[in-house]
């Protein structure tokens, strides 16, 4: 019986430009570390240090592989880099809400869903430290609190769409897959949890698909189309 609805942040829950999140959040990384790495070798240096930490299938932690790749890559000492990131996040990093929009009409779906007694978790691409995915999650009109359990890269062991990712998730939440529908904009991402049994949910909003493959899921639609599917699916008994 389905009791808990898995929910992506970017494009999901938080509508956003791509682009221009982008844009803002390295041009401000790079004002933030320009009297220690020219901007241009830094961005250069994060897609690397991202990239194997995309396609690791290890059992080790996110932070634990991107600083790995990160550390080979600069000159100097990390614990510096690490302590520039950390603040970086709580002041340039916020310039990139200018980006992202609020949707009034996810934001009352997840509140109806909880009401009626599902578990709502939050399963983002877990690329980014918590506090930059609680900041986001504040811009899209939500309390941590809202979910049981939040995806982050201090603490998970895998990205989207390496399906550990999603056999991680259900663990640590609890739940089997046939409990759990997740909600997300990107299909190559997002509906890869359909493969260890769960429903799935495509908003088509901000839709992302990146080739001609079939679109396979349970369900989508817009955001209006959720909002009337939380509004008539029945409480979790």
């Amino acid at each position: 019986m389905l009791n808990t609805i898995i929910f992506d942040l970017d494009g999901t829950l938080l509508p956003l430009d791509m682009d221009q999140f982008m844009h803002i959040y390295f041009k401000e990384m790079g004002i933030a570390f320009q009297d220690m790495i020219e901007p241009k070798r830094l961005v250069d240096n994060v897609w690397k240090a991202t990239d194997v930490m995309i396609s690791n299938t290890e059992y080790r932690t996110n932070e634990e592989v991107f600083m790995e790749k990160f550390q080979t890559l600069i000159e100097g000492n990390l614990d510096t880099y690490i302590q520039r990131f950390n603040e970086f996040y709580d002041e340039g990093f916020l310039r990139t809400k200018s980006a992202v929009s609020y949707m009034p009409l996810i934001v009352e779906a997840v509140e109806l869903l909880k009401q009626k007694g599902y578990q709502t978790v939050l399963a983002t691409n877990p690329m980014f430290p918590r506090k930059a995915i609680i900041h986001r999650l504040n811009w899209a009109g939500f309390k941590e609190e809202d979910f049981s359990y939040i995806t982050c890269y201090e603490n998970n062991h895998y990205c989207k769409p390496q399906i550990q990712f999603y056999q991680e998730v259900l663990d640590e939440a609890g739940r089997k897959a046939e409990e759990c529908m997740m909600v997300g904009n990107d299909v190559e991402e997002d509906l890869v949890a359909g493969k260890l049994g769960m429903q799935t949910y495509l908003i088509t909003n901000h839709m992302i698909k990146r080739t001609e493959e079939d679109i396979c899921c349970t369900y989508q639609g817009t955001y209006e189309d959720f909002l009337k599917f939380a509004q008539e699916v029945k409480p979790v008994k």
